[in-house]
């Protein structure tokens, strides 16, 4: 059979066909990759606050104002989380300052903070001027307890040196006043958060506790029963308070002296590197801070939304104890389905604090453990 020329393939023809099928293929990548923006690498004032606001649901209370923790042995959890949960992705916690030693392990591009106090949404705020207002670790102690800058720091002081001196320094009733000032000017002035009074009583209350008592600050040494009202504490709970929790006197210093169980200091406070992670992230509105009740019906479904609209996944989920309140009010199962509803996957943990946990715990204060986010929340996915 003799082939006609117009019968034999063409390799120009070919070539042709397969450039139409890649730009075919190129194409369709495209649009998938376009119909969800990446996670945000800065946000704009507007848009931090206005997130935080459309996440948030209605005000709630606690027993106590949550000014700091007591989960001494918290750290512990941080090297075996390190194994599963993935750097660079987005964090999700609950409190104070226990969250920034976390996301200093964590390094995530994204955090929400969601807790049913407004008075922790206020606390988060004054961190934001803090860290954003302070050139180093150093100076950010300073500011935070109004006393006066110690002398001879390094980069290379370690969180036990850094409050080894400052446990010594003397409050400043002047440096307090020009601090408190200058927290609340650069969040209504160069950040235009349009705070409420409520917001500015919130901050003031939380700021003059940390003035008072200094590094000594313990989870009881706030007068929680004077509390402003926007701060969420129902004063069962401090030095004017009634109930239970958090009487192991666990200090702030006692916190950023602490190691991970094996020497190792994690705090934010223990070296530059944390504390950098956290500076960046406050300076890019990339820690949101959330008002939210984690049985309810909004905030934790909303953080999910979003998340899923910047085609992001949550590290690590930090609940401390909440879920024992949860469980107190039959909201365990609201809880969990919620969570279903964020983008995770097998290495997504939960960070959870209670007596004699498996990290760490007995003896007084909480320990910690991990949970696998993805199984726990599966069987509520749905509801």
């Amino acid at each position: 059979m003799v082939v006609s020329p117009n019968m034999r393939p063409n390799p120009s023809n070919n070539w042709r066909r397969c450039f139409l099928v890649l730009l075919i293929v190129a194409g369709g990548i495209s649009s998938l990759l376009s119909a969800a923006p990446p996670v945000p690498t800065q946000l704009t004032d507007e848009q931090f606050w206005k997130l935080s606001s459309s996440l948030s649901e209605q005000d709630g209370v606690f027993r106590s104002d949550n000014l700091l923790s007591n989960e001494l042995t918290f750290q512990y959890v941080i090297p075996e989380l390190l194994k599963t949960a993935q750097q660079g992705r987005v964090y999700m916690g609950v409190g104070p300052e226990q969250n920034f030693t976390y996301i200093a392990a964590l390094k995530p591009a994204m955090a929400f903070i969601v807790d049913i106090r407004h008075g922790n949404l206020d606390v988060q705020l004054m961190y934001k001027a803090l860290f954003e207002l302070s050139a180093n670790r150093s100076e950010f102690v300073s500011k935070l307890f109004s006393r006066k800058p110690m002398t001879g720091f390094r980069a290379q002081t370690t969180g036990r040196e850094l409050f080894t001196a400052y446990s010594r320094a003397e409050p400043s009733k002047e440096l307090y006043d020009a601090n408190l000032k200058a927290i609340l000017d650069h969040l209504k002035t160069k950040h235009g958060l349009p705070l409420s009074a409520g917001d500015l009583d919130g901050i003031e209350w939380a700021y003059s506790n940390y003035y008072r008592f200094g590094p000594s600050i313990f989870y009881n040494s706030s007068d929680t029963s004077v509390a402003p009202e926007i701060v969420g504490a129902t004063g069962q709970n401090g030095r004017g308070g009634r109930g239970g929790g958090g009487f192991n006197g666990t200090t702030y210093g006692d916190l950023m002296m602490a190691d991970d169980g094996a020497g190792k200091e994690r705090s934010y406070l223990a070296n530059d590197e944390n504390f950098t992670v956290l500076k960046n992230l406050e300076a890019k509105n990339l820690l949101v801070p959330v008002v939210g009740d984690f049985g309810g019906p909004k905030a934790i479904r909303e953080v999910g939304k979003y998340l899923k609209s910047v085609n992001a996944m949550v590290a690590a989920f930090y609940l401390s104890n909440v879920e024992q309140y949860l469980s107190q009010d039959g909201k365990t199962s609201a809880f969990l389905a919620s969570v279903a509803m964020l983008p995770i996957d097998e290495s997504s943990r939960f960070i959870r604090s209670g007596g004699n946990r498996g990290f760490g715990g007995g003896g007084g204060g909480l320990g910690s453990e991990l949970g696998n986010m993805l199984e726990e929340s599966r069987p509520y996915a749905g509801k």
